[in-house]
């Protein structure tokens, strides 16, 4: 159901909705999907962008277009960032429903068992590993088949690719030579290695969190789905207890009219999934966060919060990109790879099957720069394409790239208001490379993933380091062009932060500290980032979070 079929009515709602569910991305389309399965409540869901109806969305390789336009993507930049030289990130997230999990590589990944087992530890009971693997399984259906650490049945399809890229083989071969082990299983028993990424997929078609639990929902009479619904305000009243959610407010086309102002009512609960950017923002614009910089932007202070947008973090990336005329494998801007991939939209369309089910970063591995460490703290992507800017450009002729992500980044940044017209997009810093720790794992990384490259299997295919990189040789010199060309992983994560310290956000249960009726259940709420790909960590938060509702519903 859309905004327009919704939003006539929209003013008069108050007490309609149990739940009010604010983003549809990752986490908040488990939610909507999982708390309408109980028929007695009432459940809306709202999202800023469109129905999810474009082909390059259902098309694994229509990444590549998704990465460079505006098309289900709020297009966010950083602020000048220091570490990179001044230089602005880009930073794209969904505005869709599926959020970013109909814009992302799709690779299926949790992140170390270690990474839950410190939430835990941290003061955060109900999030150790052995707690959350239950709904990463419950979420799943794994064609390899269920066991220990995974599940079948679930709405989220994981599979193996189905036209693997000729040249995966190869990379494996190649980190083996390197001296890293081959791993069949980043999910399993162990993440140390390399090898082949599993995909969230379906019959060959992208399996965003939209397709998988939303879209065969739709028809459930208790569940509202508001597209093109800009939520600007959370509405709360004051009692003789503390600050309670009552509702939202939010901008949307009501009928064929200009944008206008509207509003919903909850009777029980407002949980926002809005992201790692999306949800502080709103708390702050709803008078809910630091008070000195509420009233710098003349937002009246409702609740005093200290730590609402602080502690943003992300995963750094860098690229190598490989020259190699001779591997026709690859998906080359050439004549050569332009007549493969017409041959290819047609074997796509017919079959789902060939180059277009490609997601580019099609194997990795996760390695240590220091042995004696018992987590591996480097990503590695390789994109079966001569990708740069980070999938903004594709320069011409036949190769591919290699990504260095730093797992566990020390440095920490925020997101704040630049004023108080919700319309406008925040402050994102998230302070790469401020911790000189996060430039040195860097740089090391660059040597080894040089090293990877080097070794036979991959060599016959005579690729060169395309000139761009090359003439960095020195760690210096690798440190300089580390700053200049670093960049995002997609994972921002951290800025309404789970724990009861006092600059944390949201409490075990991702409850808002301090006012009631109100949540946050998405990446934001990590306390630190998980050693991987975040959407997978998103996904198995917003199976928990529904639990946790659905028992203080049961317990009211």
């Amino acid at each position: 159901m859309n905004l327009q079929a919704e939003s006539a009515q929209s003013s008069s709602l108050e007490g309609d909705y149990d739940y009010l569910v604010v983003g549809g991305g990752s986490a908040g389309c488990v939610l909507a999907a999982r708390l309408s399965e109980d028929r007695n409540v009432r459940v809306a869901l709202l999202e800023a962008g469109p129905v999810d109806r474009s082909v390059l969305i259902h098309c694994p390789a229509g990444i590549a277009a998704l990465a460079r336009t505006g098309t289900a993507n709020w297009r966010y930049a950083t602020v000048p960032q220091a570490g990179l030289l001044g230089r602005c990130g880009y930073q794209p997230r969904g505005k869709v429903l599926g959020g970013s999990s109909s814009l992302n590589a799709m690779v299926y990944i949790r992140g170390h068992a270690a990474d839950y087992d410190a939430w835990a530890a941290e003061g955060n009971p109900g999030w150790s590993y052995h707690e959350v693997l239950p709904y990463f399984k419950r979420a799943e259906h794994n064609e390899r088949g269920g066991d220990a650490w995974h599940g079948t049945g679930g709405p989220l399809n994981v599979m193996d690719l189905r036209s693997p890229n000729g040249l995966l083989p190869d990379f494996i071969a190649a980190g083996v030579a390197a001296g890293w082990p081959r791993t069949a299983d980043f999910n399993g028993a162990s993440q140390g290695g390399v090898g082949a990424y599993q995909v969230t997929h379906r019959q060959g078609e992208r399996c965003s969190a939209a397709k998988a639990y939303l879209t065969p929902v739709l028809g459930r009479s208790n569940l509202s789905v508001f597209t093109g619904a800009h939520t600007t305000r959370i509405l709360t009243a004051s009692g003789a207890g503390p600050r309670r959610a009552v509702g939202v407010e939010f901008r949307g086309a009501g009928g064929q009219g200009p944008l206008q102002r509207l509003s919903l009512r909850a009777g029980g609960e407002v949980v926002l999934a809005a992201g790692a950017f999306g949800s502080p923002q709103l708390l702050l614009l709803s008078g809910i966060g630091p008070g000195a910089q509420l009233q710098q932007h003349g937002v009246p202070v409702l609740h005093d919060l200290p730590g609402v947008g602080e502690h943003l973090h992300d995963h750094p990336d860098m690229i190598l990109v490989v020259d190699a005329p001779r591997a026709h494998e690859v998906l080359g801007l050439s004549w050569r790879g332009l007549a493969r991939g017409l041959r290819a939209v047609g074997e796509w369309r017919q079959h789902r099957r060939g180059l277009l089910t490609t997601n580019f970063a099609e194997a990795g591995g996760f390695i240590h720069t220091d042995q004696s460490e018992a987590l591996p703290d480097l990503q590695l992507h390789f994109v079966v394409a001569k990708l740069a800017d980070h999938g903004r450009r594709t320069l011409f002729g036949q190769g591919y790239s290699l990504h260095v992500c730093l797992l566990r980044p020390r440095s920490r940044g925020s997101v704040r208001l630049a004023g108080p017209d919700p319309l406008v997009a925040p402050l994102i810093d998230p302070a790469f490379l401020q911790d000189a720790d996060d430039l040195r794992r860097l740089v090391r990384g660059v040597h080894l993933a040089r090293d990877l490259l080097g070794q036979a299997p991959l060599a016959r295919h005579g690729g060169q380091e395309s000139a761009a990189s090359r003439h960095a040789q020195t760690d210096a010199q690798l440190a300089d062009f580390v700053r200049r060309n670093s960049d995002t992983s997609y994972h921002p994560v951290g800025s309404c932060r789970m724990g009861s310290g006092p600059l944390d956000v949201v409490d075990a249960t991702l409850r808002v500290h301090g006012v009631a009726a109100l949540r946050v259940a998405d990446a934001s709420i990590m306390p630190s980032i998980v050693g991987g790909n975040t959407n997978a960590p998103s996904i198995m938060i917003g199976e928990k979070a529904a639990d946790l509702l659905r028992a203080a519903r049961a317990t009211a």
